[in-house]
């Protein structure tokens, strides 16, 4: 593999080989190609369900919580136990835009390619400020999941090319139907920032 293709750092070349295989399984041939969540996500046996599907079933005291105060603390869940044929039932967080959730969904999918074991969420305690701390929490696993999902949707070279172009990360957030917040995310963990932030400063004429 042609390493000028992969992050300088050996985490992120960890995080990115992996991605690059994610997009071969789906069928990507180009590293500018869209990845589809979505699409993908069959071959991971996850059926992902709208809300709406599920909200008949939800208390009003649930759904205040998971679509009105709470909306900001939750982008998605799998449930531990599978269907009967085998899938499992994913809710993405339907106050999310499309570019968030398919993070979150890509996310799910990398859990299930890695056979990560599900966290149990049941509470330990609550912290001085009253929010709820959970067991269980594999913090490694969680990052490797986020990490490796965020470069199947965002490969290094492409960025590396972008940014050096001159796009802005809002630009190259549309171009992969993600958030921006991703794309500057993942330039600062591939070592692609201070990169971009001369580049767009020449252009300014800062």
């Amino acid at each position: 593999m042609d390493t000028a293709n992969l992050p300088p750092t050996q985490k992120g070349r960890n995080y990115e080989i992996p991605a690059i295989g994610l997009r071969e399984f789906a069928g990507l041939r180009r590293d500018d190609e869209r990845l589809n969540p979505f699409d993908l996500a069959r071959y991971a046996k996850l059926l992902v369900v709208s809300f709406a599907e599920i909200e008949p079933l939800l208390s009003e005291e649930a759904k205040s919580q998971l679509i009105g105060n709470g909306k900001n603390d939750w982008s998605g869940g799998a449930c531990s136990q599978t269907l009967p044929d085998g899938k499992k039932l994913i809710i993405l967080n339907p106050t999310h835009g499309k570019n968030r959730q398919n993070a979150t969904l890509m996310e799910e999918i990398c859990h299930v390619f890695f056979g990560h074991k599900p966290s149990r969420l049941s509470i330990e305690s609550k912290d001085s400020k009253g929010n709820i701390r959970a067991r269980d929490y594999h913090a490694e696993i969680e990052e490797q999941a986020y990490s490796v999902g965020a470069a199947a949707l965002v490969p290094y070279s492409s960025l590396k090319r972008f940014t050096e172009d001159g796009m802005t990360s809002r630009d190259i957030a549309r171009h992969f139907d993600v958030s921006f917040q991703l794309i500057e995310y993942r330039m600062k963990v591939s070592r692609l920032w201070q990169t971009y932030i001369s580049v767009q400063s020449k252009k300014t004429g800062i």
